[in-house]
């Protein structure tokens, strides 16, 4: 019998895939994986169908088409005021989930360390031992889930490459601030340290809140890989589509590893996505998304779930459910979707140790109609 390597810690299918196959399974509301039920802008489904007819259906350059490129040039100088070099700094992606990936494979190389800080997506350990790197998880501070800098400082060694830091969060929708870019520069300032950036929810942020990107942060921008995806923002996940951006020296690391990983991307999707792009003006994604949240929220106060902070950003919020029962997490989302017909992620899922804070993650980046089904059931908890 051959033995195959086991290249990382993780075992079995994703909590993501496990949940959306017992929701289906269980004919349940799915709240649980992050993806919406809602459709996306006609003109962007129509660029896409353009891009077939005009011809747009061959291998693309490596790097993504030039026009997409110089689209999210453009659409950084606007939103941002950042100037980014499309040629040199920007690398088109099939998601950002391989985009983190490949900025990992990059840098690390066997005996490395990379800090997280947990609760984290759940990509992020598998992505550094699959390269021989050790992770080394820092935990946030509940229930706001801020950094807690001592701990963070503790962690650093001298075989610390990489730190990734996501924001707006991934479970939680917290957000960082201004003040904590400079505390984390102060932190790895005369260091090699290599920061990743994801960012993928970067336009959901809410109440007024501004999102604070590694990239406007001049010191850290010049030791960063910051990853996207347009999936998030336009709310077609299923296209698959990202991108990074990293200085000219890191890009150049970046594209020799994804020139042999995928070579290259979607083309079609990359026109209608460079087409939609450059539009004189876009859906404000944040706010329709903030209505989003205050209607799940609203909703939630005639159930017995707690909410110790509505999030700040993405199109996740927590919930304590401790007091409807005393069950593990793992054991409640799944009592929860068979017996009540609502599918929600455990959050000890997102963590190494598997800390269990009864806490569940619901995505509310569905149609109202589908959260309002999904509250009716839970009213009978």
């Amino acid at each position: 019998m051959m033995i195959l390597p086991q290249k990382h810690s993780a075992t079995g299918t994703t909590i993501f895939t496990v949940m959306s196959a017992l929701a289906q399974q269980c004919n349940a509301i799915n709240l649980s994986q992050g993806f919406p039920d809602y459709p996306i802008d006609e003109r962007l489904g129509e660029y896409l169908y353009e891009a077939t007819r005009e011809g747009f259906n061959q291998y693309a350059p490596m790097v993504g088409l030039p026009q997409l490129r110089q689209a999210i040039s453009n659409d950084f100088a606007k939103r941002y005021g950042l100037e980014i070099n499309p040629d040199t700094e920007i690398t088109v992606t099939p998601g950002a989930t391989y985009a983190i990936y490949t900025a990992f494979t990059a840098i690390l190389q066997a005996g490395d360390e990379a800090i997280i800080l947990e609760p984290a997506y759940d990509s992020y350990i598998p992505n550094i031992e699959t390269n021989g790197a050790k992770a080394v998880p820092v935990p946030l501070m509940a229930p706001g889930f801020g950094v807690d800098w001592d701990r963070l400082k503790a962690a650093v060694t001298p075989k610390t490459k990489a730190i990734i830091v996501n924001t707006p969060h991934n479970p939680t929708g917290a957000i960082w601030s201004k003040e904590d870019w400079d505390k984390l520069a102060e932190l790895v300032r005369d260091t090699n340290i290599i920061i990743l950036s994801d960012e993928v929810y970067e336009q959901l942020v809410f109440d007024g809140k501004k999102h604070y990107s590694v990239l406007e942060h001049e010191e850290l921008r010049k030791r960063s890989f910051v990853l996207y995806s347009f999936g998030k923002v336009f709310h077609n996940t299923g296209w698959k589509m990202g991108y990074c951006i990293a200085p000219p020296e890191f890009t150049t690391a970046f594209r020799r590893i994804h020139q042999f990983l995928c070579f290259t991307v979607n083309t079609p999707a990359q026109y209608a996505l460079a087409k939609y792009l450059s539009l004189p003006q876009l859906p404000n994604v944040g706010a329709m998304m903030q209505e989003k949240r205050d209607y799940f929220l609203s909703l939630l106060k005639d159930t017995p779930f707690t909410i110790h902070e509505p999030a700040a950003g993405s199109y996740f919020q927590t919930a304590s459910y401790s007091a409807i029962n005393d069950m593990p997490d793992m054991e409640f989302a799944q009592w929860l979707t068979k017996e009540h017909g609502v599918a929600t992620i455990p959050i000890s899922a997102f963590y190494s140790n598997k800390k269990d804070d009864k806490l569940i993650r619901f995505c509310f980046a569905k149609k109202e109609e589908t959260l309002l089904q999904a509250i009716e059931r839970l009213r009978k908890l």
